[in-house]
């Protein structure tokens, strides 16, 4: 479920809802300040090229640089493209 601040994140930094079933479905998962992190790490990506197929995979991969902050109760916080590496530490 997406907050009304994620909704409004999402159309400004052009992330689209196929993107954030996948990372969902997928994504690697840390938790960092109270909330977890989902992003897709080689291990996501693999899995999700298995699932999806490679033809399907190819044409949504390189949009799956970007990151959700998702609560506690699984509500998606806020959803950002990934620049730089993500650190946990």
């Amino acid at each position: 479920m997406h907050t009304r601040h994620s909704t409004e994140r999402c159309q400004q930094r052009g992330i689209q809802p196929d993107v954030v079933d996948i990372i969902l479905d997928y994504g690697a998962r840390k938790f960092r300040h109270g909330a977890e992190v989902l992003f897709m790490d080689h291990r996501a990506r693999r899995a999700a090229k298995a699932a999806l197929g490679a033809r399907r995979f190819a044409r949504i991969s390189d949009r799956l640089n970007t990151y959700l902050v998702v609560s506690n109760d699984g509500d998606i916080i806020t959803a950002a493209p990934r620049k730089r590496r993500l650190k946990f530490g």
